[in-house]
């Protein structure tokens, strides 16, 4: 499989002159489109000359425009392709070891060129007790979003799982304000619906956390935090694994940094328990058997 460029580029920024990061910011803000256009369009939106685009997509490894818009366009093509279309590539031996295989070597991508600092830094949002979490997932991803919102709710406060019809979605949007975090799971084929939630919640002045593919949600242009994970196996479907992946670090990550009250909201939580357990109570004497 060829590795997504998004990848290389986010790995080499440092790598490159100060016009070169301006070109790959552009790009990175709104992949892979902004690379679609013309050398002309690309630098206005750069801020940099049109030589200056030439010298990155030259640094990148590319002969020409040509050749960096055909790879773009592949690219486009992985992040529109239905599961029906996946199927009709796949060969009769994609199953067994090579599937596990596939998942062990997601994770260990994912990991590999995850933003270390990217990690860090929305584990720090996540465990900002100020703050009100609002994670969200798509057809598939919403198991996602509800499985990481369950277990911070254990270890702080306000953290909701924006659920049920989406035209329920909007009732929870007008609250979202600059005090807000929206965490947003969506991978290909991207959800109209997820993007305009995501949009509208930054509108308001939320931050925005994406946990996308390595092709990378829309949603990349207005999120703060940006953590792709491949998801790509043989087989129709795209994996979650390395997405479920994130999530538990960040979960543990958020636990640890708030260890003292993530602690105590567990007692917590396992007093209530107790209480209302009745083989608990009557291990403890407080009922007759």
């Amino acid at each position: 499989m060829e590795r997504p460029l998004v990848e290389d580029i986010r790995d080499r920024l440092d790598e490159f002159t100060a016009t070169e990061r301006k070109a790959a910011h552009a790009l990175l803000a709104n992949y892979p489109v902004q690379g679609l256009g013309t050398v002309a369009q690309f630098a206005d939106a750069a801020g940099v000359s049109s030589p200056s685009i030439l010298r990155f997509v030259a640094r990148l490894g590319f002969p020409g425009f040509a050749d960096f818009q055909a790879r773009l366009r592949r690219e486009l093509q992985n992040q529109l392709n239905s599961p029906l279309a996946r199927s009709s590539e796949l060969s009769l031996e994609a199953v067994g070891d090579p599937f596990v295989d596939r998942l062990v070597e997601n994770l260990r991508e994912t990991f590999a060129h995850l933003p270390k600092a990217e990690l860090e830094g929305l584990t720090r949002v996540l465990a900002d007790e100020k703050r009100t979490l609002h994670l969200i997932g798509g057809r598939f991803t919403d198991a996602l979003a509800r499985y990481m919102a369950a277990h911070l709710r254990i270890v702080r406060p306000n953290v909701n799982h924006v659920a049920g019809q989406q035209g329920n979605w909007l009732d929870q949007l007008i609250g979202i304000g600059p005090k807000d975090v929206v965490v947003v799971f969506d991978i290909r084929r991207y959800q109209t619906e997820l993007i305009e939630f995501a949009e509208a919640a930054a509108g308001q002045g939320a931050t925005v956390a994406l946990i996308t593919d390595s092709w990378m949600s829309p949603i990349g242009r207005i999120a703060s935090h940006v953590l792709p994970a491949r998801v790509a196996v043989p087989s129709p479907w795209d994996s979650s694994t390395a997405l479920m992946a994130i999530a538990e670090v960040l979960i543990a990550g958020v636990t640890q940094k708030n260890a003292g009250q993530s602690q105590k909201r567990m007692q917590a939580l396992e007093n209530l328990r107790n209480s209302r357990d009745p083989a608990s109570k009557s291990r403890r004497g407080g009922i007759d058997i």
